[in-house]
């Protein structure tokens, strides 16, 4: 069985994507690994070029900012790395660039993909999510953030990244069809320093919505403000090993008084329905056997 990584980046730095820590959670589990590293303005190239590692395959991009609806051009991009990963690879592990695997699900996922793999019936693999937020010590809790995600698939020609690369579908829009496994993915990308965060909404929306949304919906401070959060939960977990060093160097501050959670009367009753009878309203963008 052999199994390659993929992902995609563009301004890592100047965004303050954890993209290294990213590539470094799954890549014990890779024996190639493609960075589709798209044009940049800083020096996400020199980053990536730094991974100690000879299983990392960068190929250079050019992102086609023209395209400002429904965030295509990150589906672009995710393909462009897929296409890349060598011809007799049997799974392809896709990470985003704010996304990390816990070290001590790396032998759940490896299990997953032994079992299946020579069911070619099954196309992928289903991942659960924690969606940190504000800082490392609170996960989101209302049911607008994403439960479950596809991030290993089969590497086959007819697979391709769908809409804004949150999933995959195959032929002429088909879901995939999947097996869930016990594995989480921590999702970093609402926990940067407020500046960061300011800069990333400033400019990263330009990827889904026109300026006249822009100038409507996004804020034109130098901070960004998390208050303004419906529902957290507190992460009583522990973090992933390769996030430990980024973690220390926390230089802001964010509290979050959960007693003040204000989920609306509608996700109250989603999370009501999902906890005891086992009803589950959200998006599936995948066929679950």
């Amino acid at each position: 069985m052999k199994i390659a990584g993929f992902t995609f980046i563009r301004n890592a730095v100047l965004y303050d994507y954890p993209i290294v820590e990213a590539i470094l959670s799954v890549l014990p589990l890779c024996d190639e690994f493609v960075v589709a590293v798209g044009k940049s303005e800083d020096d996400t190239i020199e980053l990536i070029r730094n991974i100690n590692s000879s299983k990392i395959k960068i190929i250079e991009t050019v992102w086609d900012d023209t395209l400002r609806e429904g965030g295509r051009v990150l589906a672009i991009e995710t393909d462009k790395a897929y296409q890349a990963i060598s011809d007799d690879v049997d799974w392809a592990f896709y990470i985003q660039g704010d996304e990390v695997i816990h070290e001590k699900y790396l032998p759940n996922i490896e299990k997953a993909m032994l079992q299946w793999n020579d069911d070619k019936s099954i196309d992928g693999l289903l991942f659960d999510y924690l969606h940190f937020y504000g800082s490392y010590d609170y996960v989101g809790l209302s049911p607008k953030w994403y439960a479950h995600e596809i991030r290993i698939v089969r590497k086959n020609k007819y697979i391709y990244s769908y809409r804004d690369a949150q999933g995959f579908r195959k032929n002429k829009n088909e879901k995939l069809l999947v097996k869930k496994i016990d594995a989480y993915v921590y999702h970093y990308g609402w926990v940067k320093p407020p500046s960061k965060q300011q800069l990333k909404q400033q400019t990263f929306n330009k990827l889904w919505h026109d300026d006249a949304w822009l100038d409507k919906n996004v804020s034109k401070g130098d901070s960004f403000d998390y208050s303004g959060i419906d529902a957290l939960s507190r992460f009583e977990g522990s973090h992933p090993k390769v996030m430990q060093n980024r973690i220390d160097k926390k230089n802001w501050q964010f509290d979050f008084d959960l007693s003040k959670n204000s989920l609306s009367i509608k996700y109250k009753a989603k999370l009501f329905l999902k906890k005891f009878l086992g009803i589950d309203f959200s998006y599936k963008n995948y066929r679950l056997k």
